[in-house]
């Protein structure tokens, strides 16, 4: 481990491991020890950031609605659409039944 902190001890490691139903050997709860407290030292060091001059953000850019506006066009025929089905039945797309009784 590149701290002389751990932040995360094999106890939790085995605890969070059996939460998610995992078996671990000897030498993989080492590994992820050393790696979690590693990845948790980072995120600690991020607390001593001055984010005094930083405004709160919901999401890092600017999000803006993609869609396209929504204007009433003239629809197609049913009977135009229905002329390409390989078969209909009383004005509609006729498929064959996918539950079986």
């Amino acid at each position: 481990m590149s701290q002389d902190k751990s932040f995360i001890s094999k106890d939790q490691v085995l605890h969070v491991a059996k939460l998610a139903k995992l078996s671990l050997t000897e030498e993989e709860v080492a590994k992820f020890t050393d790696q979690l407290s590693d990845i948790l030292g980072y995120a600690n060091e991020l607390t001593g950031l001055d984010l005094s001059n930083i405004a709160p953000a919901a999401h890092p850019i600017d999000l803006e609605n993609v869609f396209r506006q929504d204007i009433v066009a003239e629809s197609i025929d049913n009977l135009k659409v229905l002329e390409n089905a390989p078969e209909a039945l009383n004005n509609q797309f006729k498929v064959p039944p996918i539950l079986n009784d």
